[in-house]
């Protein structure tokens, strides 16, 4: 019964991780119907942001001293913010009428620049990301071990949930970015400033991506330039098996993902080399058996 609990703890914890990344993918979906590939990659760059802020480096012939944690992850969240902003007005705003292919191959080559941007400018090697100490807490109940992160990630995660849904269905901004989901045209009719808009839901998106990947690298303390392209293409998976789309749905398919991810790995230990194509072999049936997803629902083109 501890092991089952402990898994459990696990996988909640890992499911709550992938639902903030999926809410931030499946939010850009939503309004452009854009699947945008860079997202794992906006994650890898804020925590860069957030390592060289907690460890101090120099800029210019500058000397920045180190940060507090509470200083460096909102410093990491705004820039990564600011990030998906530039990233939409200049990559996907000047092709917002063009063909959907040429927008997916431009979400494709954002993808490969932040990538290979930060090997020139980071380096390949990985680096130990320092965990403060607040998120580095063991408790244990009985025989069960509960760090202190693995019960942070899934109260964040509904706060940011929380604060999306509120953002989405109780906003002004948020019913202009349902409208546009449904039709960009008319909402520019009626008077709703479209770019604003777009931009606004690329920067909450972006912030999303940020916090999910500051806890992915306190939950894994390594990190490298190429460490957002698997945890994007769960979050993906985690986003269409809710619904992509969906808000709520994302969460949903988030968490489930990564109960079974854990419990794949639990029950088949000879298998845990195979834990990541788990994403893949759901995607593949979701696509076929119910491409809505489990919240989702069919929108028009």
């Amino acid at each position: 019964m501890e092991v089952f609990f402990q898994q459990l703890i696990n996988g909640v914890s890992l499911g709550s991780l992938y639902a903030l990344i999926a809410i931030g993918y499946t939010m850009v979906y939503g309004v452009l119907r854009l699947i945008n590939f860079a997202h794992g990659d906006i994650m890898m760059v804020s925590t860069y942001i957030a390592f060289f802020s907690l460890t101090g480096f120099s800029l210019f012939g500058f000397i920045v001293p180190q940060m507090p944690w509470y200083v460096s992850f909102p410093i990491s969240i705004v820039l990564t913010g600011v990030l998906g902003f530039l990233m939409e007005r200049f990559a996907y705003r000047p092709l917002r009428n063009a063909p959907r292919i040429s927008v997916l191959m431009t979400a494709i080559g954002v993808s490969f620049f932040l990538e290979n941007l930060g090997l020139v400018v980071f380096g390949g090697r990985p680096k130990g990301f320092p965990t403060p100490g607040l998120f580095a807490e063991i408790f244990y109940v009985k025989d069960v071990a509960l760090s202190s992160l693995s019960l942070w990630i899934p109260l964040i995660t509904l706060i940011f949930l929380g604060a999306t849904f509120f953002l989405v269905y109780r906003t002004k901004s948020g019913i202009a970015m349902r409208a546009i989901s449904r039709d960009i045209e008319t909402p520019q009719l009626m008077g709703i400033d479209v770019n604003r808009i777009i931009s606004l839901t690329f920067i909450v998106g972006s912030s999303l991506a940020a916090v999910g990947g500051i806890l992915l690298a306190m939950r894994y303390p390594q990190i490298n330039p190429l460490m957002g392209i698997m945890p994007g293409i769960k979050a993906f998976t985690a986003a269409v098996l809710g619904g992509i789309g969906n808000v709520v749905g994302a969460a949903l398919g988030g968490l489930t993902l990564g109960l079974i991810e854990i419990f794949f790995v639990a029950l088949f230990p000879d298998f845990a080399g195979y834990r990541d194509a788990i994403a893949f072999i759901i995607l593949i049936f979701i696509l076929l058996f119910r491409p809505n997803g489990i919240m989702g629902e069919k929108l028009p083109d």
